[in-house]
């Protein structure tokens, strides 16, 4: 079977404060809502739209979400759609939840309780767009090794041109 896709990017504010808990094996695990914002023109005004996204966190970066994320936050995330089914004990229901794994996080701007927008962790995104120099991002993927290349020395034939 070919091998599949599943990237969600998403660039939005914390609807509330994350909720925290604890595998009994101590791993952290943090959730919460992002709104991401969409606008279009319907006729002569522009109407908005917000679509709600229910996200989870794991390990790091369910800490780092402990310690500097809360309402209002503005956030850049790299994850993975899942869902999940369950029955419900009261109503005997199924009931169903989408939600964003979380794999990569930046921290943006805005959403600071203690003073403007500034911080530790820089004043955001600039108007033109993504600004690297003023995020902190964390990737809870554990990155690739890197290929020993001990004793193999590079020639010109090694060269493509």
């Amino acid at each position: 079977m070919a091998k599949g896709v599943n990237k969600v990017i998403l660039l939005g504010n914390v609807g509330k404060d994350p909720e925290m808990r604890a595998t009994p094996s101590g791993m952290v695990i943090a959730q919460f809502t992002l709104a991401t914002a969409d606008r279009k023109k319907e006729g002569e005004k522009w109407v908005d739209t917000t679509e709600w996204h229910n996200l989870v966190c794991f390990g790091r970066t369910a800490e780092i979400v402990r310690d500097y994320v809360k309402k209002g936050k503005q956030l850049y995330i790299e994850g993975k759609i899942q869902s999940r089914s369950w029955d419900d004990k009261e109503s005997g229901q199924k009931k169903y939840r989408t939600e964003i794994i979380v794999n990569e996080l930046a921290l943006l701007g805005g959403g600071d309780r203690e003073g403007g927008g500034g911080g530790s962790y820089g004043g955001g995104a600039s108007r033109g767009g993504y600004s690297q120099s003023n995020t902190t991002s964390f990737d809870q993927r554990t990155p690739a090794p890197a290929p020993d290349y001990a004793g193999e020395g590079i020639t010109d034939d090694d060269i493509p041109f």
